[in-house]
């Protein structure tokens, strides 16, 4: 399951695990103008870990996802 939610300067994506347990926290992708963020809670620490994307980083991981295991130099 997931939720999106429109705000004033990026948009919002959660994700729920709904698997069989143990489940992983809700992630929270903010996706705004130049950068992505992908956000989840550690239980461990019970404090958000960020990690931050540019948008080519992004774009290079949407290429990856449909392409089988070797090295991609940029085009």
């Amino acid at each position: 399951m997931f939720t999106i939610e429109h705000e004033f300067d990026h948009t919002a994506i959660t994700l729920i695990d709904e698997g069989e347990e143990p489940r992983a926290e809700d992630a929270v992708i903010l996706a705004f103008e130049d950068c992505v963020v992908v956000e989840q809670i550690d239980p461990m620490l019970d404090e958000p870990v960020r990690v931050t994307f540019s948008l080519s980083q992004i774009r290079d991981l949407m290429a990856a996802l449909n392409l089988p295991e070797g090295v991609y130099p940029k085009k």
